[in-house]
């Protein structure tokens, strides 16, 4: 049986999210499929994590964090979204593919789970810097190293999970079902607030 799935091994994933953060849209992937929505996702994550450090100033004025809880709001939805279509994506090169009787059920869908590796990969960059700075003490390179560590192998112990789970749904023997985030805060239709102001 063909590996649906060899595009996609969680080392190929983790090695473009780790040349995004480093080098944002410097490598080019297909533009359909499951690799659409990953980079789409990633670009999402990389944002927000800038945004959400421009939020905790205080030393701006309060419009300007008023933008950046904005730009939050406008990316965790962009992110939600990106996670919801390349779910899509992955069921869809499945879609022949029945799970047996008793199959695992995975609670945690592929894409929320490629989501988290995108994170890890900014978190792993982010404390790399940290452990990397000349002006700290040696107690934060050292604090800072040691998270590193732990970073990485949450991101090894994902990543193996992730093609666990790829694996034995292309056998049948697990599967993963597609749950909508159903954001209420962007919709005015769901959002008293914002309902209130169409009036």
């Amino acid at each position: 049986m063909p590996d649906l799935f060899a595009d996609l091994k969680a080392r190929t994933i983790c090695a473009f999210h780790d040349a995004e953060v480093g080098a944002p849209n410097a490598t080019p992937r297909a533009d359909d499929g499951p690799w659409r929505y990953i980079a789409q996702n990633h670009d999402a994550n990389r944002q927000l994590w800038d945004q959400e450090d421009l939020a905790r100033r205080v030393d701006v004025p309060d419009a300007e964090i008023v933008r950046n809880k904005r730009a939050i709001d406008r990316l965790n939805q962009a992110r939600n979204d990106a996670i919801e279509q390349l779910d899509e994506a992955l069921l869809d090169r499945l879609a022949a593919i029945a799970p047996m009787h008793r199959a695992w059920h995975n609670s945690e869908t592929a894409g929320s789970m490629i989501d988290r590796l995108s994170i890890l990969s900014l978190k792993v960059f982010h404390m790399n810097a940290e452990a990397a700075r000349t002006d700290a003490t040696a107690e934060h390179v050292a604090r800072c190293r040691e998270k590193v560590e732990r970073l990485t192998l949450q991101r090894e112990d994902l990543a193996r999970c992730l093609d666990a789970l790829l694996s034995r749904a292309s056998e049948g023997r697990a599967f993963w079902r597609v749950y909508r985030q159903f954001k209420m805060y962007n919709d005015p239709a769901l959002n008293p607030y914002l309902r209130k102001q169409r009036k």
